[in-house]
């Protein structure tokens, strides 16, 4: 396949699961521990889309979101935010913040996969 997921996910256990689910369909994967590590790999790696937690350290997902967009070089990368927040207004939200769409935790994997390969398609 080629492309290259950056996944920016604090959580051992989240991060583990989207490596395997992610790895296993055939994608390379770089993985960032909080939102200002995923802006640096953003820059640097240059992934084909990123799939973003948003409750993160350092900075959170929102504000990963909007510095990613605001770059030019980075605008065209696709952002799922991959998240718990799931009261009304989130999804809104993570959209208003650069998001490209939104997936709420616990996901469906067949369902994340298939969102997946839609904005690398």
């Amino acid at each position: 396949m080629g492309h290259r997921i950056l996944v920016v996910e604090d959580q051992d256990d989240n991060r583990r699961i989207l490596r395997d689910l992610l790895t296993h369909a055939g994608y390379e994967l770089i993985e960032a521990l909080n939102g200002q590590e995923g802006v640096r790999l953003a820059g640097s790696a240059r992934p084909n889309l990123i799939l973003m937690d948003i409750q993160l350290p350092v900075v959170d997902g929102y504000e990963a979101a909007r510095r990613i967009k605001a770059d030019p070089a980075l605008r065209a990368i696709p952002i799922i935010a991959v998240t718990s927040y799931a009261l009304s207004g989130d999804e809104v939200k993570a959209r208003e913040a650069g998001c490209d769409d939104y997936v709420t935790k616990p996901f469906s994997p067949r369902a994340l996969l298939a969102k997946v390969r839609e904005h690398l398609s």
